[in-house]
């Protein structure tokens, strides 16, 4: 008798807590997040209460520690005083009406001004950039600064680390930022600590998941940037990490698959602002401010130099500054979009966007990798391939055994933009990113050319191609669509 009550009991309690969690999910889950995402967390916490509860509390908060947003708003006053070359922005020929308000937007946004007298230079070689990016460290006199989502020592980068070591023996001071739980994934980890620590180099780790030593959140936020700071003379950024273009892992070695990349090397004042968002972050993991330091700016403007603005974008922000500037252009475009990414994961208003302005008669083409490197993502990309052939846009899928990883797109003959930042969800809302856009007609003309070699070596993929999909790929391509907003 007593025995039946308490399993009475505990079946009643237990039943209560359920629907104690489900009130609360309903309550708690939407507040303050996009409805498809707080959809997709609900739906897994009322299948899967317990489980789905413990992912939640896991990963479930997109925002940065409250010190570490603290410090974005301390550093955003210094970076609005990162001013150089606004004078040197060129007016002689008219702007597109529009691009005033993306402008200020990105002002707002990210704090960063539009500066002029910029020069830029495009390198989709993998080895041929490193090997740039290295000779540069060996001209450095002062400062080296470094950051990448994932930097590791092997062969390939060797003759990188080799120049960052010369630099270290001749005075220069070098400061590397590498992030912790991409980096720490690699083969070759320890080595490369080990490397930077016995050279000499000032290194951090970002966003480090260490919670015996009270660093500790949401463990899939990452810094994702790649940037690199010479002298505050030069700086390369763009999608490339500093590791063998087969990252090294055994599945894609016996799958021969091989990184396609591009980066831009940068000398201007736009060099001062990229610098600005190392020491943002070198701030953020030392707590040491560094003092910003600028090269002096020659009188005479060079009628080739380029109009340059910096787009930091992540957790850290109050808005999703990338998706945001992203979403401006999408709309403001009059006649050519073109974007390339290797992870499209688009939310409802870019996907909006993009079959609006088809819709409008813009021509609309998106570059992707014919295969995928990583499984979710390369399924739940795929599920928006129908929607987009539908309304119009070409999807062209850049042959095997290349993984396209650059990320890029350009806007009429006007503006184009390069960096870090997927077109996914995890791109606009979890990862630290930097975007770069760029106004002259020379650089959009030079990555027009790289986008016409992206064609080259692509097929194009038609609806009635993609209609006969058997039906267990549409079946893990909309089952990893709906994993895709549990943001």
């Amino acid at each position: 008798m007593e025995t039946g009550f308490w399993v009475s009991v505990s079946i009643w309690v237990a039943l209560l807590v359920d629907f104690i969690i489900r009130v609360l999910a309903i309550i708690i889950v939407p507040r303050n997040r996009k409805p498809t995402s707080a959809t997709a967390w609900l739906l897994a916490i009322f299948l899967i209460p317990y489980i789905g509860i413990l992912f939640f509390l896991l990963i479930g908060s997109y925002k940065l520690p409250k010190s570490r947003r603290k410090k974005q708003e301390e550093i955003n006053r210094f970076i609005i005083e990162s001013t150089e070359g606004i004078e040197r922005v060129r007016r002689d020929h008219p702007w597109p009406p529009w691009l005033e308000g993306v402008v200020e937007l990105n002002r707002n946004l990210g704090a960063m001004p539009l500066v002029g007298g910029n020069r830029a230079t495009l390198n989709g070689d993998y080895e041929g950039s490193l090997n740039a990016m290295a000779e540069e460290i060996r001209k450095a006199r002062k400062y080296i600064h470094v950051e990448f989502y994932i930097l590791s020592l092997d062969k390939t980068t060797g003759p990188f680390f080799d120049a960052l070591e010369e630099a270290v023996k001749r005075g220069v001071v070098v400061r590397v930022l590498l992030d912790h739980i991409a980096s720490l994934r690699t083969p070759d980890y320890k080595r490369t600590t080990k490397r930077l620590t016995a050279m000499g180099a000032k290194w951090q780790l970002m966003l480090p998941v260490q919670p015996l030593k009270g660093k500790y959140q949401r463990p899939d936020l990452r810094n994702h940037r790649k940037l690199l700071i010479v002298d505050g003379r030069v700086a390369f950024m763009g999608s490339q990490n500093v590791i063998d273009r087969s990252y090294n892992k055994k599945s894609n070695i016996r799958r021969g698959l091989k990184w396609k990349e591009l980066i831009v090397r940068l000398e201007g004042p736009i060099v001062a602002g990229l610098n600005a968002i190392f020491i943002t972050d070198w701030y953020s993991e030392t707590d040491e401010l560094l003092q910003r330091e600028t090269e002096p700016i020659t009188d005479e403007i060079d009628p080739n130099e380029l109009d340059a603005q910096v787009v930091p974008s992540g957790p850290g922000f109050a808005g999703e500054n990338n998706l945001r500037l992203f979403l401006a252009l999408l709309y403001y475009a009059q006649e050519r979009i073109v974007i390339t990414s290797p992870y499209f994961v688009p939310d409802d208003a870019m996907l909006m966007a993009i079959t609006s302005a088809v819709q409008r008669g813009i021509s609309v083409d998106l570059f992707v990798s014919e295969i995928g490197d990583q499984a979710l993502v390369y399924h739940a990309q795929r599920s928006y391939y129908e929607a987009l052939l539908r309304a119009g846009v070409r999807i062209w899928m850049y042959k095997a055994p290349y993984i396209l990883h650059a990320k890029h797109f350009t806007i009429d003959n006007d503006v184009a933009v390069i960096g870090s930042s997927n077109m996914d969800m995890r791109s606009f809302q979890l990862n630290m990113e930097v975007s770069l856009m760029v106004r002259g007609r020379s650089f959009v003309d030079e990555m027009r050319k790289v986008e016409d070699g992206y064609r080259r070596d692509s097929r194009e993929l038609t609806l009635e191609e993609w209609m006969k999909q058997p039906l267990r790929s549409t079946v893990l391509d909309n089952l990893a669509r709906l994993t895709s907003a549990l943001q």
